[in-house]
């Protein structure tokens, strides 16, 4: 969500909501190819956003992304007494690689395609738009990152390469990509323990959340020290407590020697 707005912000203003749809399009009968998309979903106006990251070159790879937003067009037949109004389609290709006509113009990573007539080079549908990032392009350094839309390019470029988050970049936003950019690297046991602790904070989070309905201050912090007497049992460090609690640390090391 965070990416599409930076991404789109001076096109569509400030996208509210999305809704993932389902990745397997299927063909309108069963010999036509089916189209897998990366990553698909429709925001609160019923626009569709397909994105698509590449890793390799392909060849006819513009002609899969023009193919591909077929689907999301044709979705929009369905509905009864249909008129032909069309909600808008964006397909956002992340590649890993340069189209050989671009190699002439190494600064430019961005290209925004529509419908254009040739002559007077001015939109003739709004409603179409690809957009493909040339990510080898994108070379800039942490210190010369500007725009929350450059600091989405560096760490889209530079993600497997990064072992801490930078200074630069310490968002809550990217504090959550990159602890999701963790756990996809976990053994099963270490998405075992991490969903442990995730329930840990979704049960405190649900009893903070009806306390501060019923206003029951009392009631938080109790259920606060349950929550932490049940993390003790488990071993888990004070730092994990504390986070996953909202109790300070002298609370929970006083909490440590009433239960041992």
């Amino acid at each position: 969500l965070d990416f599409l707005n930076v991404l789109l912000k001076e096109e569509e203003g400030e996208i509210k909501d999305l809704t993932y749809l389902k990745g397997e399009q299927l063909g309108t009968n069963e010999v036509d190819r089916k189209a897998i998309f990366d990553l698909y979903c429709e925001n609160e106006k019923g626009e569709k956003f397909i994105v698509e990251l590449q890793k390799t070159k392909q060849s006819f790879f513009k002609d899969r992304t023009v193919y591909y937003a077929t689907f999301p067009i044709r979705e929009q037949a369905k509905r009864a007494d249909w008129n032909y109004e069309l909600k808008a389609v964006y397909t956002i290709a992340i590649l890993d690689f340069v189209f050989d006509e671009d190699k002439k113009e190494p600064n430019k990573y961005r290209y925004d395609i529509k419908l254009t007539d040739i002559e007077t080079k001015k939109v003739f549908y709004d409603k179409l738009t690809f957009i493909y990032l040339e990510m080898p392009k994108f070379n800039k350094t942490i210190d010369e990152l500007e725009t929350r839309f450059d600091k989405w390019l560096f760490v889209l470029r530079n993600l497997n390469k990064l072992d801490r988050v930078p200074d630069k970049l310490r968002e809550q936003i990217f504090d959550k990509l990159f602890e999701t950019a963790e756990i996809a690297k976990f053994t099963l046991a270490q998405i075992q323990s991490y969903e442990d602790s995730l329930k840990y904070y979704r049960d405190l989070k649900n009893s903070l959340d009806t306390a501060r309905e019923e206003g029951v201050e009392e009631g938080r912090e109790e259920r606060a020290f349950e929550i932490a007497k049940e993390m003790l049992k488990d071993n888990e460090s004070s730092e994990k407590i504390v986070k996953y609690t909202g109790l300070t640390k002298d609370q929970i090391e006083r909490l440590k020697g009433n239960e041992g």
